[in-house]
């Protein structure tokens, strides 16, 4: 039952910090080239972590693991940021917040296939139930939005949904904090090296709120919320625990509206209302 609880609440503070993701990143996508915020937030976040594995002096994983890291830093590292930065410039960060509903059905499905999890048949209606009335939104909202943005926010949670697994079940023998820094490690190299090539051409003109949301989307988006958030994975499940996402829209559309002023209908509170009604649902038959 400890471990269970340590669990859900490692989860939740890192939902609690990708909560922040979205609107920051749509403050910084409107003065950064989504490329620059991609890899630059990776390589700042990269640094850190090649900083944290030098003080604690971590072993290097095993060749079996480069393989599940690789996976992870392409889900996480680069495709969700990338996708999620091309998808703020068609649509606001309040609409695309709602897609997060989706990201616990995405998890659980990769959880299967990757992490060898079996939720009971009641888990997967819940999770589908859910999932359903987030898609439901995007249909009758999202297309008359832009395609293009609902498409690319698709395709996000698709690729997070797989980074998230896969650093769960990894974070099971490497550790929640060693398989993000060692995702963002692994990528290193490269991400300077296109940071580069896409940094702007000067950054005085750069005002404090982009550098403010380059600034949290580097060191909590991408790093310190993993810390929690696959400890929490590995502790109580990767199905179990993923539903907590469910709980990101509420925290989500509440920093977009306080914080952006973006406008958030009663539409949007009756989907993040109904999919939190659906992981309660979900919880008590992940097992």
């Amino acid at each position: 039952m400890e471990r269970m609880t340590t669990a859900w609440v490692n989860g939740l503070i890192g939902v609690v910090i990708f909560s922040g993701s979205l609107p920051a990143t749509r403050v910084a996508v409107a003065q950064f080239d989504p490329v620059f915020l991609t890899v630059a937030r990776a390589a700042i976040a990269g640094l850190l972590a090649l900083g944290l594995l030098i003080v604690f002096r971590e072993k290097r994983p095993a060749g079996r693991d480069i393989l599940s890291l690789a996976v992870v830093a392409l889900g996480v590292v680069v495709g969700f940021p990338l996708l999620t930065a091309l998808a703020l410039q068609h649509v606001t960060s309040a609409h695309s917040i709602v897609f997060v509903g989706l990201l616990p059905l995405a998890t659980a499905t990769f959880g299967v296939i990757r992490g060898g999890e079996r939720p009971k048949p009641a888990f997967w209606l819940f999770s589908v139930l859910g999932s359903t009335l987030v898609a439901g939104f995007a249909l009758m909202q999202g297309l008359t939005a832009s395609p293009v943005g609902d498409l690319l926010m698709l395709g996000a949670i698709l690729a997070c949904g797989l980074g998230y697994a896969e650093g769960g079940r990894l974070s099971r023998t490497l550790g929640g904090w060693q398989v993000i820094s060692w995702a963002l490690v692994l990528s290193l190299p490269i991400m300077i090296a296109v940071a580069y090539v896409y940094r702007p051409a000067s950054f005085a003109g750069i005002e404090t709120p982009a550098l403010i949301g380059l600034a949290y989307v580097s060191l909590f988006s991408m790093l310190i919320g993993f810390i929690f958030w696959y400890r929490g994975l590995s502790q109580g499940g990767i199905a179990a625990v993923g539903q907590l996402q469910l709980l990101q829209p509420f925290f989500g559309l509440a920093l977009a509206a306080t914080l952006l002023h973006e406008p958030v209908t009663w539409a949007m509170l009756r989907v993040t209302v109904a999919v939190i009604l659906c992981v309660m649902g979900a919880r008590k038959f992940a097992k």
